[in-house]
C-alpha cells in the first residue's frame, strides 16, 4: 500500500531485523511521572507474538528508511459469546516522522488484515497517559473498554517460608484445562485455545493451593472448601526487561541493600532489591482464580510459591508480573511494588463489522466489568 512515497508491507527478517531494533530504541520514551520497564527483544522483533495462533508484523518505509512498525494477532475469545478478536500492539513511529499519518496508516493496514480474516473486534492496550496513542485510536473509532492493573513484584534473594497449613499441587496440563474451562471460560477474553497455552514450552505449570487435610479431586467434581489457582509463563525466555527513569535513591538502595545483606546478621537484613539496571528476565502469572472464604490467603501463599520458584529455577528472573481487571479483588492479595506497577492500564476496543457489532461494544462498556483473562502470549 502506497501513500506518496510511503510503503507499508509485511516484516522481512532478512532485511528488517536490525532496522526494527534501531527504530524501537529511538522510540523508547516512557511515562514522565514514574519509572518505566523497557523491553529487549534479543534480536527477534517477532518474539512477543510468535506463540499466538495467527500473527503479522507490518513495517512502514519512506524513501527506503524504516519509519514505523506495528504487530497484530488474531484469536478466539469469550466476550458476549465466542468471538474472533484482533489485538494491535507494538505501534512505533520514528520520532522525526511523527504527525504525518504514518501511525494511522499502519493501524488501518492492520485492520485490513483483521477484516480479511473475519475478525469481529480489534482491541489495543496502552498507558493511560500516552496521549498520542490514545488520541490516534480514538480518532479511528476505538472506545475505552477496560482499565486493568499491571502488578510487578521484585524477586529477592531470600526464600519465603512455606505454610504448614496449606497444600500446593501442580496440575497436569489436561487437568488445568478442565478446571480453567469450568471456572473461567465465561470471563472476558478467555482464549478458546487455552490448551495450546498450557502445553506451550514457555508455560512452567499450573498450581493450586488449598487447606492441608482437604482433598482435590477434579475428576469427580469435588473441590476443597477454599482454593486458589494460577499459572506461570516464562516470558524472560522470549525477551528481557530493563528499568529506566529510576530515581537515584533506587540505585543507592540497590547497592546498599546488597552490602548490608553481606555484612548484617540475617535477622537484621533489609529487604534487598535486584539489579534492575541491566536486562533481566521475568515470570508472568496468569489465569488467577480463587474460590471460598480463605482463598485470599491461599492466593498470597501461591504468590510466595512463585517467588521461590523464580529463585530456584531462574538466575535471570528479577520480577514477577501479572495483569488483572481493575475491579478484580484478587489484586488485593497479590504482592507488588507501587513504584514498578501500573494501577490503571488502558484497553480500547472497536467493532470491525456492522452496527450490531457497535451496539455489542456499547453493551460491553456499560456492563459491570467481569474478571479479565490476560493472555501470556501477548504480554
Amino acid at each position: 500500500m502506497r501513500c506518496g512515497e510511503l510503503l507499508i508491507r509485511s516484516y522481512d527478517s532478512h532485511i528488517d531485523r536490525a532496522r526494527v531494533e534501531d527504530l524501537e530504541r529511538r522510540c523508547e520514551v516512557g511515562p514522565t511521572q514514574r519509572v518505566f520497564l523497557f523491553t529487549d527483544t534479543l534480536g527477534d522483533p517477532i518474539c512477543r507474538i510468535r506463540n499466538s495462533p495467527m500473527y503479522i508484523m507490518l513495517v512502514a518505509e519512506l524513501d527506503n528508511e524504516l519509519v514505523g512498525v506495528i504487530r497484530g494477532t488474531i484469536k478466539l475469545v469469550t466476550l458476549h459469546n465466542l468471538t474472533k478478536v484482533g489485538y494491535a500492539l507494538g505501534l512505533r513511529v520514528a520520532p522525526l516522522h511523527r504527525r504525518r499519518g504514518i501511525g494511522l496508516r499502519l493501524v488501518l493496514k492492520l485492520e485490513e488484515w483483521f477484516i480479511g480474516n473475519d475478525v469481529d473486534y480489534s482491541y489495543m492496550a496502552t498507558e493511560k497517559d500516552n496521549e498520542a496513542s490514545v488520541s490516534l485510536f480514538m480518532k479511528l473509532g476505538y472506545v475505552n473498554f477496560r482499565t486493568p492493573a499491571i502488578l510487578v513484584n521484585p524477586v529477592s534473594h531470600r526464600m519465603y517460608h512455606s505454610s504448614s497449613t496449606v497444600a500446593i499441587k501442580k496440575l497436569m496440563a489436561e487437568e488445568a484445562e478442565v478446571v480453567y474451562r469450568r471456572f473461567m471460560s465465561s470471563m472476558e477474553f478467555f482464549p478458546d485455545d487455552i490448551d495450546s497455552i498450557l502445553r506451550c514450552r514457555l508455560n512452567l505449570g499450573t498450581w493450586v493451593a488449598y487447606p492441608r487435610g482437604e482433598s482435590w479431586d477434579y475428576s469427580n467434581g469435588q473441590f476443597p472448601s477454599s482454593w486458589a489457582m494460577l499459572s506461570v509463563w516464562n516470558s524472560g525466555e522470549l525477551f528481557k526487561l530493563r528499568l529506566e527513569k529510576a530515581p537515584i535513591s533506587c540505585f543507592i538502595y540497590t547497592k546498599s541493600s546488597r552490602l548490608m545483606a553481606k555484612l548484617a546478621p540475617s535477622c537484621f537484613k533489609p529487604p534487598d532489591m535486584p539489579d534492575f539496571f541491566h536486562p533481566f528476565g521475568f515470570f508472568f502469572v496468569y489465569g488467577l482464580h480463587r474460590e471460598g472464604p480463605a482463598s485470599g490467603k491461599l492466593m498470597r501463599t501461591l504468590c510466595k510459591f512463585v517467588h521461590n520458584l523464580a529463585i530456584k529455577s531462574s538466575e535471570d528472573c528479577k520480577v514477577i508480573v501479572t495483569e488483572v481487571g481493575g475491579g478484580d479483588r484478587v489484586k488485593l492479595h497479590i504482592p507488588h511494588w507501587k513504584l514498578l506497577s501500573c494501577p490503571a492500564d488502558l484497553w480500547c476496543i472497536k467493532s470491525l463489522k456492522n452496527e450490531e457489532g457497535t451496539q455489542n461494544v456499547n453493551d460491553l462498556i456499560k456492563a459491570p466489568p467481569r474478571t479479565l483473562f490476560v493472555d501470556p502470549r501477548e504480554v
